[in-house]
């Protein structure tokens, strides 16, 4: 059953106790015994009724047949009048003294009552009921007349011809509640204690074993406890999530959901209903402590931290916290690429202070000519390269970022060159940083694939197409291997070893994350080495 969940970072106060444990259960004990009881009076009561019906509807049958049968019954009844003659009223109380019945009466034909052991109903009208005595039928039931309810049986008196000419009745009153109850009351004080001396003991027990496995908790404190973990496990801004040992989710926090792109109604369910995949099921399962994982999840670059849990020194599961670092490493390349540009800039800081001085030289001995052939070849090899960029590519981010390479590819020994037609129009700022971030990433990864080759080359192309950015980058190494041609663009995977604590392998991760997050798209194939494309939209996909 899954708790309510206040909202984020409120704590809800615990409940003040009342009752322990063992007091709930027992109360809970009673109130099931009582209402047992309270079923079992009303089925004892109905049931002493069907006992009592069937065991003196035989008796009066028998004693009505028998009054019906008298001789002088049978002579007398024709003629008879109400109040008149004592034969039958004496025959009719016989017949009623020695069955035992309430109550014994004859009628004539029409119903008039001519004898009873009742002298009040002395020239009244039988109560038939539903009887259908007057068919010539026996019949037993029940009856109320004066608000009294009595079982009866009437059966047909006959003349020597088989005529009806009168009804002989026997009844036995029912038993009032009080007298029903009195016969079954003591059987339940019996059940009653019997009930609450099981009752309790099985309170105690049941409790003690709650209560060990609630490592000593009353309710009111789990539920306490329940709340502030709810409190606070929302109101955090990382993700948590826990799973078992069968894989399924026992704890997820909404921050979690958010990152993981899972529904609201994800705890609870095993991990193979969310079609996860491998990476994220061997991170969040499985193996020791794993700190500060990175993980690609979707368009989100994720930091796990993984630790098992432990409960009495039984493994129970893993705990997995989790944090967004997608924007912080795109700020991270970023800042690689405007860090590049800086150290470039610095180096030809150094190159400009070495020609200067070679200029000055020049000029303190007198070579005046060599020195404005030195400027202007200088000049022409700087503005040539400058002039070739900004042609091309009207975006300043980009063009700068270009240059900045061409500089540091020179230092490394490596050529880069714009593809012919390269031509790149004014971008949005956010187009801007994206195509930053994947120019950036691709030359990075072409410079260090030529790097130690000789006459390494780089080209780099731009076009723009109607609503797309195509940018390929081209270079002149041993291209990618086909094994991992399909896992080039996955996290993590790279085929350089890492010299950064970070590791390697989130490059070209990142460039694919930043093409798809616009609705784009990266790849890679060979044709004289490695091409790497990569299309952005001009506009987000929504």
């Amino acid at each position: 059953m899954l708790v309510p969940r206040p909202a984020a970072g409120t704590i809800v106060p615990q409940n003040r106790r009342r009752f322990t444990l063992s007091g709930q259960f027992l109360a809970l004990q009673l109130l099931i015994v009582l209402a047992v009881l309270v079923g079992v009076l009303f089925i004892s009561l109905a049931q002493s009724e069907r006992t009592f019906e069937r065991m003196e509807s035989r008796r009066a049958l028998s004693a009505a047949e028998t009054l019906a049968a008298m001789p002088i019954v049978r002579s007398l009844l024709p003629d008879a009048a109400p109040k008149l003659g004592s034969s039958l009223p004496a025959a009719a109380e016989s017949v009623r003294s020695v069955s035992g019945a309430s109550l014994a009466q004859l009628a004539l034909g029409d119903g008039t009552i001519v004898a009873s052991s009742d002298p009040g109903q002395l020239g009244e009208s039988l109560q038939l009921g539903r009887s259908d005595v007057m068919d010539g039928r026996a019949w037993t039931g029940s009856v109320t007349a004066n608000s009294l309810r009595t079982l009866v049986a009437h059966v047909p008196v006959l003349d020597d011809s088989g005529k009806l000419v009168g009804v002989a009745v026997i009844g036995r009153t029912y038993p009032s509640l009080w007298e029903r109850l009195g016969g079954t009351v003591p059987n339940l004080l019996i059940y009653l204690g019997v009930s609450l001396a099981v009752g309790t003991v099985g309170s105690l027990l049941l409790s003690r074993r709650v209560k060990h496995q609630t490592l000593g908790m009353e309710p009111d404190e789990i539920a306490g406890l329940v709340e502030h973990r709810e409190a606070i496990l929302h109101g955090v801004k990382e993700g948590v999530v826990a799973i078992d040992p069968r894989d399924r989710i026992t704890l997820v926090n909404d921050a979690a959901l958010e990152l993981l792109g899972w529904p609201a109604h994800s705890e609870g369910l095993p991990l193979d209903d969310l079609g996860i995949s491998d990476a994220l099921r061997a991170a969040l399962t499985r193996g020791p402590a794993q700190m500060d994982q990175l993980l690609l999840v979707g368009e989100r670059l994720v930091v796990l931290n993984r630790r098992p849990m432990q409960s009495r020194g039984r493994a129970v599961g893993w705990v997995t916290t989790l944090r967004d670092r997608t924007e912080l490493s795109t700020l991270e390349s970023e800042l690689g690429a405007t860090r590049t540009t800086t150290d470039t800039l610095r180096a030809q800081t150094h190159e400009f202070a070495n020609q200067l001085h070679t200029i000055s030289g020049l000029l303190q001995l007198g070579e005046y000519d060599e020195a404005l052939g030195f400027v202007d070849g200088v000049s022409f090899s700087r503005t040539q390269l400058v002039d070739d960029v900004t042609q091309g590519i009207a975006d300043p981010a980009i063009a700068a970022l270009v240059i900045a390479k061409s500089s540091l590819a020179g230092e490394r020994g490596v050529s880069i060159h714009l593809a012919p037609g390269c031509t790149l129009g004014k971008v949005d700022e956010v187009l801007s940083r994206d195509l930053v971030t994947v120019v950036g990433n691709l030359v990075d990864n072409a410079l260090d694939a030529v790097a130690g080759l000789p006459d390494g080359t780089v080209e780099l192309g731009l076009a723009d197409d109607d609503n797309l950015v195509i940018v390929t980058v081209r270079d002149s190494g041993p291209g990618v291997e086909a094994s991992g041609r399909d896992r080039i663009f996955e996290q993590g995977y790279s085929s350089k070893a890492s010299v950064s604590s970070a590791g390697r392998g989130f490059g070209l991760a990142l460039t694919r994350l930043v093409c798809e997050r616009r609705g784009g798209s990266a790849s890679v194939h060979n044709d004289g080495g490695a091409v790497f494309t990569a299309v952005l939209p001009r506009e987000v996909a929504q």
